[in-house]
């Protein structure tokens, strides 16, 4: 008769004295109160963490019922741990005098950090264009990089879906649109502060990340001498001019002095201009409703001449 001894598998000391509830409890994961100073922000975070007002509403909250959803971290190799979701409440924090703050620490890799770090962030309602460009592109390397249901496949058509799909239906966006945005991150910083401050539109930006980064830089200088921003016109041809290997500094110059046909359509009035028509207690708005009339009267005189 056979033995069955090596069928009997044996049963650990804490198995054994542990409950069950016990044992789902330890699968669970734990909110920890960890110190401010031990967390530190996530390499290359492209999320801007300012100190505005929504920060100080942020700040104030915190200061009277404490930090309400538990930031996410990893542990840094280096000591303490990596922030992956939590920066603002991390900053928050700090503002509000606090000295921990809870976290919930997962061993994450770095594409799958990644993408929940940019995942807590695309839902705010107020992104700036750097912002929504640099998160499209480090969430669309990481799911390349981690394969993530790039297998997938649609039920409509029964073709796989590609990354920047999945990425654009995750984002409620078109994946020509999340293309565009991640095109933006081949701007010089001091072009996409100017995208950030809608100095430049995003169409014309789009068409400027085609240019090489030493044309981009004299395009800085041409717009400056020119006191003018690109149209999406100019950035077309700034950007056929570049592939063809013939923009020069005075070519970006000729094309930045063009007048726009926005311009041409524009009569403008500076407050000084005006200001000395009118007595010192009127308003702006009631110095335009004065205008108009004055106006309306003039063309109804025009029309009487007209008639004799």
């Amino acid at each position: 008769m056979k033995s069955s001894a090596k069928k009997i598998e044996l049963v650990s000391v804490d198995d054994l004295f542990s409950t069950e509830e016990g044992r789902q409890d330890a699968k669970l994961e734990k909110i920890q109160e960890i110190p401010l100073s031990e967390l530190h922000p996530f390499r290359n975070h492209p999320f801007k963490v300012k100190d505005d007002e929504a920060m100080m509403e942020t700040a104030d909250s915190i200061k009277q019922y404490g930090v309400l959803v538990p930031a996410i971290a990893r542990p840094d190799p280096e000591g303490g741990y990596e922030l992956v979701a939590g920066h603002r409440r991390h900053r928050a924090s700090e503002l509000a005098d606090k000295e921990t703050m809870p976290v919930i620490v997962r061993d994450l890799d770095d594409d799958a950090a990644t993408i929940i770090m940019v995942d807590s962030n695309l839902q705010r309602e107020s992104l700036l264009p750097s912002e929504r460009a640099f998160a499209y592109k480090m969430k669309l390397d990481a799911m390349k990089h981690q394969g993530e249901r790039v297998d997938l496949t649609s039920s409509q058509v029964g073709t796989k879906l590609r990354a920047d799909e999945i990425l654009a239906q995750q984002a409620g966006s078109s994946r020509n649109q999340v293309q565009r945005y991640i095109r933006l991150t081949e701007l010089i910083p001091e072009l996409m502060d100017m995208v950030d401050e809608k100095k430049i539109a995003l169409n014309p930006a789009y068409e400027l990340s085609f240019l090489k980064k030493e044309e981009q830089v004299d395009l800085l200088d041409a717009m400056d001498s020119e006191q003018a921003t690109p149209s999406l016109s100019q950035a077309q041809r700034l950007k056929k001019y570049s592939q063809e290997g013939h923009l020069t500094l005075d070519m970006m110059r000729v094309i930045m002095s063009e007048e726009k046909k926005s311009d041409l359509d524009r009569v403008t009035f500076t407050s000084d201009t005006l200001r000395k028509y009118f007595p010192k207690s009127y308003t702006p708005a009631r110095m335009q409703e004065t205008i108009i009339k004055l106006l309306e009267q003039w063309q109804k005189k025009r029309q009487r001449d007209q008639e004799r």
